[in-house]
């Protein structure tokens, strides 16, 4: 994610541990970082919480320590005697924690921010075998989208406790704001329609099927603009035309304004193993900014949004967008918080384990 869980406080595999924290739980995680961060350990206790952070880095010459790892971390994890163990990042991690678990006879809960079968390292010879078997180990598995959540249902229908707990927002960052004020703060056109999106402006993020969308938008409304922002590569160029607008790579709280400044967002969402069960942040991003949304009609997005809100192409996607320049009418949705989701799975916790 090209973020740092601890230090940037980071999304799911921060909140988890820290909502959890919050309800009182005693939570310690061990970090292993593949990208040479610093060791350390940063506790983050208060009078209002006991969460404590172990980061592991192997540099250099020292990667190959790293078969050490597991079993360091079992010599760890014994000293705590915790009550349970939550496993979550990507394959090895899920692999490790359901290892741990079993020497110890700890129970094991699983959490799934996306469909790591996609993922590289899927491809390493019997990982695979061990991922299935450690989640038919768990007790809990939590998945990042329903669509994921049915997936891992079919895959290990042993195991009784599987849900959906999409990630969610920071709504001090993302909510209702000023469109004027948004589109004068990122220097945008005041009084013409934008279209536009952030994230990955790249053929494997499907972002072609909006290019190849604005070719129609652009001849239909004449004073319509494109607005892009994000990471681009050379495989996939931005379109060349005066009435597209590129922000570069916007800070955090920059997409945000984004999302207040455009009259429609738009979601491509690529309809391959990633994409069908993924359960893009973005989408929830924009809908706290009441962003009128549009989106490719794949996996959990087929269950937000409304038909006129779908598109199966980039003709559709067009059609779609231009109707909605003419009606902008929001499709008002409720955007969970960390604290309501996690409590969900706290009274999970509590209902099996205590």
């Amino acid at each position: 994610m090209s973020k740092d869980v601890i230090l940037d406080k980071y999304a799911r595999l921060y909140e988890i541990p820290n909502q959890l924290a919050l309800l009182g739980h005693e939570v310690e995680c061990f970090c292993l970082s593949y990208q040479s961060h610093e060791n350390g350990v940063w506790d983050e206790s208060t009078n209002k919480k006991k969460l404590k952070w172990h980061s592991k880095s192997y540099k250099g010459i020292k990667k190959v320590n790293i078969v050490s790892y597991p079993f360091k971390l079992l010599s760890n994890i014994q000293k705590l005697k915790p009550d349970i163990i939550i496993s979550a990042s990507d394959i090895p991690h899920i692999i490790l924690g359901a290892w741990v678990a079993k020497k110890l006879n700890i129970p094991f809960v699983a959490d799934l921010y996306d469909n790591f079968e996609a993922y590289g390292q899927a491809k390493i010879p019997l990982i695979k075998t061990l991922f299935h078997r450690a989640l038919n180990q768990a007790k809990i598995i939590t998945t990042t989208s329903q669509s994921l959540a049915n997936k891992i249902q079919n895959d290990h229908p042993n195991v009784k406790n599987i849900f959906a707990m999409p990630s969610v927002i920071d709504q001090n960052i993302f909510h209702v704001g000023n469109k004027v004020e948004a589109r004068q703060y990122l220097g945008l056109p005041l009084r013409v329609p934008l279209i536009g999106t952030a994230g990955g402006l790249t053929k494997m993020k499907g972002i072609h099927e909006l290019f190849d969308a604005w070719e129609i938008i652009k001849k239909e409304n004449p004073e319509c603009y494109l607005v892009l922002a994000g990471p681009t590569e050379l495989e996939t160029p931005l379109p060349q035309d005066d009435r597209v607008i590129y922000l570069g790579l916007l800070a955090h709280h920059e997409v945000a304004k984004l999302f207040q400044a455009l009259d429609i967002g738009v979601m491509c969402i690529p309809n391959d193993e990633f994409g069908k069960y993924c359960f893009p942040q973005k989408a929830y991003e924009m809908l706290a900014c009441h962003l009128n949304v549009v989106s490719s009609a794949v996996g959990d997005m087929t269950y937000l949004l409304e038909d006129d809100q779908l598109f199966m192409n980039s003709h559709e996607l067009a059609i779609k967008s231009l109707d909605r320049l003419n009606n902008l009418t929001n499709h008002n949705i409720d955007v969970s918080t960390w604290e309501m989701s996690v409590g969900q799975l706290n009274h999970k916790f509590n209902a099996l384990f205590f």
